[in-house]
């Protein structure tokens, strides 16, 4: 059961609803995402890796001034509760930071708009980068031999069962035609692209990746009275792709390339926000790291969205923090009441105590799983470099 809404003073409900509003008519992603990454991979295979053609958008920010300003009309310093006031307010700062990283995109101001809004790889985070590529094995992968039919079927199925433990869980599988896109959940819809091919056992984690965090996040946050968590408080990426990928895990399949290729993710993004050139960044990620051309070529293409996104950085970075996390005795389930950060959980708790917010409407389907509790414990003490298993092992 929700908490009634007037629990929350007009103020803070006006923002709420305004901010969860702004994120998707933003929809900054989307608006740093190149049309022509096709045309880009045959440029740059054709001449020998050796010069990355230019980007080219289609979205355009003409609307974004308009946003920005009703982000700063909204009665953010009116709210009575000081903890929601505190967490609106950041989120209010961090929507004027993702209109920056568009309006700055493809200028010599965006690598500084992204690291405004992700912040920079850390020496420390780029060392955990390095440790993995050094320790964890490059194994052979298995044979990608499911395409997007099979995905799609079995994202319906999952969707089915949530739908089951709740009819409000309305989401839908969505077929992308786009190539290229991979997988992504975008509004608690699960879209797969349909050239993606993936080795069969990896389908589940994937699953449990896309739906079982990201979508019910999204909709345990949608029932929450405050629904900036169903889009996301201030810096939650972070945790929500360190959950994903932790889910993967906990599913059985989480091969030492995947854990690689994070870590590869972070290298990349350091090294595009420091100025270097597209072939610098792919030589190495190929030469130096192993990473295959197609791999490598993907890591590469996505660092360097707009400019120079650090964004690649934070699932590594949320893993590690995850990590830790649980190792001091965290109970994961109360990360699924929303998509925050991990250094609002005791905000966010004092919150649940007050009856301000609600537990989580709905829990990931793997949890209820003997085999994944039981990788759960084990994950407790284990290095992030050792996170993976050699084959499936669902």
């Amino acid at each position: 059961m929700n908490v009634p809404l007037h629990k929350l003073c007009p103020a803070a409900r006006e923002t709420d609803h305004a901010l969860a509003k702004m994120d998707d008519r933003i929809d900054w992603l989307g608006r740093v995402m190149p049309s022509n990454l096709d045309d880009v991979k045959e440029g740059f295979w054709a001449n020998g890796f050796t010069h990355m053609p230019d980007y080219t958008y289609e979205h355009d920010a003409d609307d974004l001034e308009g946003i920005r300003s009703e982000l700063f009309a909204l009665p953010v310093r009116d709210i009575e509760d000081d903890l929601i006031r505190s967490l609106l307010q950041e989120k209010q700062r961090e929507v004027d930071r993702q209109i920056e990283l568009v309006r700055m995109r493809d200028t010599d101001g965006f690598i500084l708009a992204s690291i405004d809004l992700f912040g920079a790889v850390s020496e420390q985070l780029l060392h955990d980068a390095h440790e993995v590529l050094e320790k964890t094995p490059d194994l052979p992968q298995a044979e990608r031999g499911s395409g997007a039919d099979e995905i799609i079927a079995a994202g319906k199925r999952d969707m089915e069962y949530y739908r089951s433990v709740d009819p409000r869980f309305d989401y839908a599988v969505v077929a992308n035609p786009m190539p290229g896109t991979s997988l992504f959940t975008a509004e608690g819809n699960f879209n797969v692209a349909t050239d993606y091919k993936t080795a069969p056992s990896r389908i589940e984690p994937l699953i449990n990746h896309e739906i079982g965090t990201h979508s019910v996040t999204h909709f345990n946050g949608s029932h929450q009275p405050l629904h900036v968590l169903r889009t996301g408080l201030v810096d939650y990426d972070a945790l929500q792709e360190g959950l994903a990928v932790f889910a993967e895990y906990l599913c059985g399949h989480l091969p030492a390339a995947r854990l690689r290729l994070l870590a590869a993710r972070v290298v990349a993004a350091h090294m595009a926000v420091s100025g270097k050139q597209g072939a610098e960044i792919f030589a190495c990620l190929h030469e130096q790291h192993g990473l295959p051309k197609g791999r490598a070529f993907a890591v590469l293409a996505r660092s360097k969205r707009g400019g120079g996104l650090t964004k690649d950085a934070v699932y590594l970075a949320g893993l590690i923090e995850l990590l830790a996390w649980l190792e001091n005795g965290g109970e994961i389930e109360r990360l699924f009441i929303g998509k925050f950060a991990m250094k609002q959980l005791p905000a966010l708790t004092k919150l649940l105590d007050r009856g301000l917010l609600v537990p989580p409407v709905i829990l990931p389907r793997y949890l209820d799983n003997e085999e994944a509790r039981v990788r759960l414990e084990n994950a407790r003490s284990l290095p992030v470099w050792e996170l993976y298993q050699e084959t499936d092992t669902t």
